[in-house]
């Protein structure tokens, strides 16, 4: 006799569609995940009611010091202090929720990356590889950066690792008396990847949407453009290479579809992507991954495990299909160039 309860038909629904090996997820989430989520559903609810009363008041108070100030005083000081006070309330109220969604993102992917075997740090300190992207040119120079949401593991003998990393650049400027200021500049924020194969690629690939400078000089240090096999494709992405055979061979029309499922996937975009080595990189700006979702909405919602189980996904697909890729050259005639 089966004393396992039926999975919730909610949560099936959620689930349909998604890789069969995910299919095993409904059962995790019912009988492990949404528990814990159900247990933290009262502090939820009381840090989005914090978070909700000292919004109103921060405005409201924020609108009544504005008013007396600029009416009652004659003087532009209101309004800035209100401003002040207001945004200062609102910040103050939303920590604790801030806080709740940080720890809920906890209680969501642990159990997910556990099971498939992997390994999640949400604040992983300095990542290391960041200097491998930057060497092979997908990202600019900075002079401050910070990590997070470090995912790392092994899928069909290739190891990869995933991260989200924001650099700043420090830069200066004079007015004209003389007077020198400094700010921090965003130059990069969004995801890397890193894939590393069992067998190092015969050349050097570089695959960009970004075309400006790269489509008006090259790609640099020997890299030649590059014809990809579907043209419309080709109005997407900018290729160069130092082996023409091996990009046709790793370019292939369903690679560059999963890039495009990528950024769409991770809510982000200005892909690049780089073969060197034996290693495959790519980033692309913009998007957040592994967050928990909206934490206005009940924290028990089957569709938060689903968006996670997506972003997975994403990066199996690129694993699946490069291999699958550079299998077919191993054991095919190469094509003619």
């Amino acid at each position: 006799m089966n004393d396992q309860p039926e999975i919730d038909p909610a949560i099936l629904e959620a689930m349909d569609g998604l890789r069969d090996e995910f299919a095993g997820f409904a059962a995790v989430y019912q009988n492990e995940i949404r528990p814990v989520l159900q247990a933290r559903e009262l502090d939820r609810e009381q840090a989005v009611s914090k978070a909700r009363k000292y919004r109103y008041v921060g405005i409201g108070l924020g609108l009544a010091i504005a008013l007396v100030g600029f009416i009652g005083f004659k003087s532009v000081f209101g309004p800035f202090l209100g401003v002040i006070v207001g945004f200062g309330l609102v910040a103050w109220g939303g920590q604790q929720l801030k806080q709740f969604g940080k720890e809920a993102k906890e209680l969501l992917v642990q159990p997910v990356v556990r099971q498939l075997g992997l390994n999640f740090q949400s604040e992983p300190g300095e990542v290391a590889s960041i200097y491998e992207h930057k060497k092979v040119g997908i990202v600019p120079s900075w002079d401050r950066a910070s990590y997070e949401d470090r995912l790392t593991g092994t899928r069909d003998n290739v190891e990869f690792e995933l991260f989200e990393a924001h650099l700043e650049e420090k830069r200066r400027s004079t007015d004209s008396k003389g007077r020198t200021t400094t700010r921090w500049v965003t130059v990069f924020r969004g995801q890397c990847l890193r894939f590393h194969f069992d067998k190092t690629f015969y050349g050097r690939t570089l695959v960009t949407r970004d075309a400006g400078f790269f489509n008006r000089f090259g790609g640099g240090n020997g890299l030649k453009r590059a014809s990809l096999e579907d043209p419309e494709f080709e109005k997407i992405f900018e290729v160069y290479t130092t082996d023409q055979v091996e990009s046709r061979y790793l370019l292939t029309p369903d690679l560059m579809q999963e890039l495009v499922n990528l950024e769409k996937t991770f809510h982000g975009g200005k892909l690049k992507c780089c073969f060197d080595g034996g290693e495959m990189y790519i980033t692309l700006q913009g998007g957040n991954l592994f967050e928990p979702g909206s934490m206005f909405t009940p924290l028990d919602s089957p569709s938060r495990l689903r968006e996670l189980l997506e972003d997975f996904a994403a990066v199996f697909h690129i694993i699946d299909v490069t291999n699958k890729n550079r299998r077919r050259r191993s054991g095919q005639a190469m094509p003619e160039v």
